[in-house]
C-alpha cells in the first residue's frame, strides 16, 4: 500500500539522485550518434544516468497538462473530493447499502464511476496520451543525442 511516508521517501531518493541540470542541458554535449549501435548504447546509459531527471520532466509535463486544462483540474478535484468524503464517512461508521456492508474499495470504485463523466468531458484520455507522447519525444531525443557521461569500460564485440 502506498502511504504518505513511502511516497515522501521515494520522492526524496529521486531528488537526491538528480544529476546537475547544467550538465543535463549543456548544448555542447549533444551530438548525432554515428550508428544504430551507438544510439542504443546512448539511450541505455543516459536513461540509467539521468533517470531521476527524466522522472521530474515527466512529472512536470503532467503538472503542465493539469494546470493548462481547467476542466481536467475540476475533474481531479471532484474525484479527490469524493475520495475525501468517503474517507471521512468510513471514520464515522461502515456504509450499509441494501442490508450489506459496502467495502472501502467498492466505495472508491463508486467515486471513480461518479467522476468518470467529468474526466471524459475534460478529455483526460487525450491528456494522458499527450503526456506520454511528449515524454517519449523529450526523453528519447535527449537520451539519443546527449553524449554518454564519463568513460565506461565495456566489452567490445566483433561484427559477424
Amino acid at each position: 500500500m502506498i502511504t504518505q511516508a513511502n511516497a515522501k521517501d521515494w520522492f526524496d531518493r529521486r531528488r537526491a539522485h538528480i544529476r546537475p541540470w547544467n550538465n543535463f542541458v549543456d548544448q555542447r554535449r549533444f551530438t548525432r550518434p554515428q550508428n544504430f549501435g551507438e544510439l542504443c548504447k546512448r539511450v541505455t546509459r543516459n536513461v540509467e544516468h539521468f533517470q531521476s531527471n527524466y522522472i521530474f520532466i515527466f512529472l512536470g509535463l503532467i503538472l503542465y497538462c493539469i494546470i493548462t486544462s481547467p476542466m481536467l483540474l475540476i475533474a481531479i478535484a471532484v474525484f479527490f473530493g469524493a475520495c475525501y468524503i468517503i474517507y471521512l464517512k468510513t471514520l464515522q461508521s461502515k456504509m450499509v447499502l441494501f442490508g450489506r456492508e459496502v467495502s472501502t474499495a467498492h466505495q472508491y470504485g463508486l467515486a471513480g464511476a461518479v467522476s468518470f463523466p467529468f474526466f471524459w468531458l475534460a478529455g483526460a484520455g487525450a491528456a494522458v496520451f499527450w503526456v506520454l507522447g511528449a515524454t517519449l519525444v523529450v526523453i528519447g531525443s535527449h537520451a539519443s543525442f546527449h553524449e554518454i557521461e564519463g568513460d565506461f569500460e565495456e566489452l567490445q564485440m566483433e561484427p559477424v
